[in-house]
């Protein structure tokens, strides 16, 4: 038998030096790090080995074909867009991703922008560069209104493993969640249709994900229909939101403030109507509310898992 030999080809997506690889290496033969690897350096990499360990480089067709030794990919998160699954599927090689280890980190990000914009903590932040409290004749400077959660209204779309964790943090603060009907999936009872529960909510938190359904599932008319005042966060991905519709809203001043941890380009290398240095009450955050050492600790501890079931014929978060 060959030895089980892995190469992760961008190790520096998801370890910065701060994580203990012990899981992986011990359940290893040989583990081959590289920091980044383009999509036509894999299969070179790839070469002799019996499993590949991605985050976000493409394993397409030909480099799957190219890699004849393969049998076992990791995916490094929950995604699995850039894996071929059908070619993967075709040469038998088994494709397990990670699921639910960024839950806790996600959910407390996701309360942070929404505090944050309640608070209006960036107003005050900048405020106080600007020496204005420096010179307030008051002890005080409450120039920007602040939001009381308790009592209001979250609206929640997406109410699996993540969103379940950020409404009993809304509850927390005393927050009333309501849940809402996503589109292509069964109508529930529980759930209320996307036109009954904007202009119920004080804020809208987003935690699908993005298919054909979903993508600019908030646009401008789903904006318009949403309180004078309330806040959006999107914490899922940036296509469920029309970015260039939430830019006019909060240029508008329909809006009390929106926060995303996400955009429909990552890195946004070409632009984005959300980077313009001119609209109000707009919080963005690098994708980052995932990475915390201890949910990318998880990580590496399901890529163990999944690599020690699919040895020993059990497979565990098979995808394909």
């Amino acid at each position: 038998m060959n030895k089980r030999r892995a190469v992760f080809l961008d190790h520096a997506s998801l370890d910065l030096g701060d994580l203990d690889l012990a899981p992986l290496r011990q359940t290893f033969d040989e583990l081959v790090l590289h920091d980044a690897s383009s999509a036509g350096e894999a299969a070179e990499r790839l070469a002799g080995a019996r499993v590949a360990i991605v985050n976000k480089v493409v394993l397409n067709a030909e480099t799957l074909a190219a890699c004849p030794d393969l049998e076992l990919v990791l995916v490094s998160a929950t995604g699995t867009n850039n894996v071929d699954l059908a070619a993967a599927r075709a040469q038998g090689i088994a494709v397990c991703n990670c699921q639910g280890y960024g839950t806790p980190s996600v959910a407390q990000h996701t309360l942070m922008l929404l505090l944050a914009l309640a608070t209006r903590l960036p107003d005050y932040q900048a405020a106080i560069r600007a020496g204005r409290w420096q010179q307030s004749t008051q002890f005080c400077l409450l120039d920007f209104p602040i939001v009381e959660l308790e009592g209001k209204t979250l609206g929640l779309l997406g109410h699996g493993e993540l969103g379940s964790a950020v409404a009993r943090l809304a509850e927390a603060f005393g927050m009333r969640v309501l849940l809402g009907q996503l589109p292509g999936r069964p109508e529930r009872a529980d759930r209320l249709p996307l036109a009954e529960l904007l202009p119920q909510v004080d804020a809208l938190t987003l935690h699908c994900p993005l298919t054909e359904h979903t993508r600019h599932l908030i646009g401008t008319a789903q904006l318009q229909a949403m309180k004078p005042g309330a806040f959006l966060i999107n914490a899922g991905r940036g296509g469920l939101v029309d970015e260039q519709a939430l830019a006019d809203a909060l240029r508008r001043g329909h809006l009390g403030g929106a926060a995303s941890d996400v955009l429909s380009e990552e890195p946004p290398r070409h632009g984005n109507p959300l980077l313009a240095p001119d609209i109000p009450r707009l919080i963005l955050t690098p994708h980052s509310a995932w990475g915390s050492r201890e949910a990318r600790q998880r990580i590496v501890g399901q890529l163990a898992e999944n690599a020690q079931a699919h040895f020993a014929g059990t497979p565990k978060r098979r995808v394909d």
